[in-house]
């Protein structure tokens, strides 16, 4: 005979699994702590490419006026302010980053400790079966 209590267990143990238990599964794989840095680490990557983006558009969009007052440009304190204006970018985004990460890794853990709960409930619904068919 069919358990229908075990039935709707599976299929939400199944729906779980094919769904955003594979990105769980991938995340608590992790420790915490290496996740969070290589997920920092990735987002300084990929801030400095964008701030390099952004600065290279706006040379191209001030072109002219850069050309026409090169000489007189204070090149070191350019240098400054453009070193310290990407070192509060990307402080900023690495405290962003580290908070969405840990954020999400708190939450892939909890998920994944009742997706096995719910394994261990399944589990024993079996072995109490077969215990009654022993019987």
């Amino acid at each position: 005979m069919i358990n229908e209590s075990r039935v709707k267990l599976m299929t939400r143990l199944a729906v779980y699994e094919g769904g955003e238990g594979k990105k769980n599964m991938s995340i608590g794989s992790y420790f915490r702590g290496d996740y969070i840095s290589v997920q920092v680490i990735r987002s300084v990557i990929c801030g400095t490419a964008a701030f390099l983006l952004v600065f290279a558009l706006y040379l191209l969009y001030d072109m002219e006026e850069i050309i026409a007052g090169f000489y007189d440009m204070d090149l070191m304190g350019i240098g400054k302010t453009l070193l310290m204006r990407y070192a509060v970018f990307i402080g900023v985004y690495s405290v962003i980053t580290y908070i969405v990460y840990a954020l999400r890794h708190r939450q892939a853990r909890r998920r994944l400790r009742i997706y096995y709960n719910n394994l261990r409930r399944l589990d024993s619904m079996y072995k109490k079966e077969s215990a009654g068919k022993k019987n």
